[in-house]
């Protein structure tokens, strides 16, 4: 699939899932995307500093951003999501929080200079991005050298003993399971999204190759879901 039609499918699929995103997160995940989140949320709480600032890239409804700006209220924290329908989610959840601005934007075009934002991240929207490489490239440029680049992503487990168990799952249950009879194919389209993404290691490695050092991951449910982080030590000539 090129990129062009990558972009289009991604924004046809989620602005029609969006009203019921978050509630089909809860069921898929058997309530363990909470836990999961929270692990970014956690590292991103500690790493940021005293009135600083954060890039939620593929922002979506919100779940990162919000949970940082209501955590650490001196913190401005900005969304960016390529789907307006999502972000119509975001905007009805933000209640009176001031500290957040929610954008529409593409990932692989930040609309920032070099050395905005003290942390970036990306939460389950890296591998429905068209260019894995330009879009971490481009969260990379937007920080601030020291800054921190975070993304938590699916993956298809290592395990050959698991693998059959999560294809079954993911493949046949999870799209019915998530979007109903409705929306079912929509939710197949983020299965074969992840079955066609990187593994944990390859991403790692991708970190690496984009110039972010100190690279770290943090594996859930038998490497089903992992966080991967690193930070922004240098400038490149290249940059």
């Amino acid at each position: 699939m090129d990129k062009q039609t990558k972009e289009a499918r991604v924004y046809e699929i989620f602005q029609r899932i969006s009203p019921g995103y978050d509630q089909a997160n809860r069921r898929i995940s058997l309530g363990m995307d909470r836990s999961w989140k929270r692990l970014l949320t956690d590292a991103l709480v500690r790493a940021l500093p005293r009135e600083g600032t954060l890039l939620d890239v593929c922002c979506g409804t919100g779940d990162i951003a919000l949970d940082v700006a209501r955590r650490r209220p001196d913190v401005m924290v900005t969304g960016l999501d390529g789907a307006p329908a999502m972000l119509s989610v975001a905007e009805r959840r933000r209640g009176g929080l001031e500290n957040v601005r929610l954008t529409t934007g593409n990932a692989l075009a930040l609309p920032w200079p070099d050395n905005s934002f003290d942390a970036a991240a990306v939460s389950f929207g890296l591998r429905n991005t068209a260019d894995y490489a330009l879009a971490l490239s481009e969260m990379r440029r937007v920080v601030r050298p020291g800054g921190l680049v975070c993304c938590m992503d699916s993956f298809v487990p290592e395990s050959a003993m698991v693998k059959p168990f999560y294809r079954l799952y993911f493949g046949h249950v999870m799209p019915v399971l998530g979007g109903g009879v409705k929306n079912r194919r929509e939710y197949r389209w983020l299965y074969e999204s992840t079955e066609a993404f990187l593994s944990c290691g390859a991403l790692a490695a991708l970190f690496r190759e984009t110039g972010l050092a100190a690279v770290e991951t943090q594996k859930r449910m038998l490497g089903a879901c992992a966080l991967v982080r690193g930070r922004k030590i240098q400038e490149r000539q290249s940059d």
